[in-house]
């Protein structure tokens, strides 16, 4: 009886120790699993933390950037304005010389033919006429420079106002009108025939149309005096842009 009771308690004792070695390998193989799980979660924690940072430095980056953009903007806006006011006075001037010249020739010349006696000769009249014109010479010189100037205000303050967040929308002329030159497929960029001296501005937005359907939305990056160069709009293309469809403001002025 004692041998049965001995082997009958070394059979529980086995047992019991299987029962332990099978709980703890699972206990093991637990504890390695949340090991692994926590290493990966540390891996991509330690990736996205270093993604960010490179983001953030990114972000810094184009910051100062357009920061000094903004601030060369705002320089050549004011040295614009103080040239367009200087050009203005200087056309003020031109013109009350030209009335001026243009009144002495005058009463000289109703002088010269009632023949009332005069203290202006034959050469004192071809020297007025000589400095009337040079001053319309000057007055066209000094108009077409203030318009140069007034223009050239006009593209640093779109863009003055496009860094501060002061005005989204460019309105162009409400009369302007233009055709599609040539058309990359590829980069959906196109080359107009109508630039800064038709009122262009840059980022203003054109309708592009095909007998009278509308055919795609265009935003003016580039200005010549002629031309420009505008990116198609995704989204907005609706169909196929080719060479002679027509483009009119998106944002007309009122």
């Amino acid at each position: 009886m004692t041998r049965i009771f001995l082997v009958v308690a070394l059979l529980a004792a086995l047992a019991v120790g299987v029962v332990n070695v099978v709980f703890v390998k699972d206990k093991i193989n637990t504890l390695v699993t949340d090991r692994n799980t926590q290493r990966a979660d540390k891996v991509q924690a330690q990736g996205e933390r270093d993604t960010a940072k490179k983001e953030r430095d990114t972000a810094k980056k184009d910051l100062e950037q357009s920061k000094q953009e903004l601030a060369e903007a705002k320089t050549e806006r004011d040295t614009a304005v103080k040239t367009a006011a200087q050009q203005t006075e200087k056309a003020k001037d031109l013109s009350n010389k030209l009335a001026q010249t243009t009144s002495e020739r005058d009463d000289a010349q109703t002088k010269l033919a009632a023949y009332v006696a005069t203290t202006y000769t034959a050469d004192q009249v071809g020297q007025l006429g000589r400095q009337l014109k040079n001053t319309k010479e000057e007055l066209d010189i000094a108009r077409e420079e203030q318009l140069v100037l007034q223009r050239a205000n006009e593209r640093l303050q779109a863009r003055l106002d496009r860094y501060e967040g002061t005005n989204q929308v460019v309105t162009l002329r409400a009369d302007l009108r233009g055709k599609i030159l040539v058309v990359d497929p590829k980069w959906d960029f196109v080359v107009l025939n109508i630039g800064q001296d038709q009122g262009v501005k840059d980022n203003g937005e054109l309708l592009v149309s095909r007998e009278g359907r509308l055919v795609a939305k265009v935003i003016v990056r580039t200005i010549e005096r002629n031309r420009s160069i505008a990116n198609i709009i995704p989204g907005w293309k609706l169909g196929e842009v080719i060479e002679g469809d027509e483009v009119t403001p998106a944002h007309p002025a009122t």
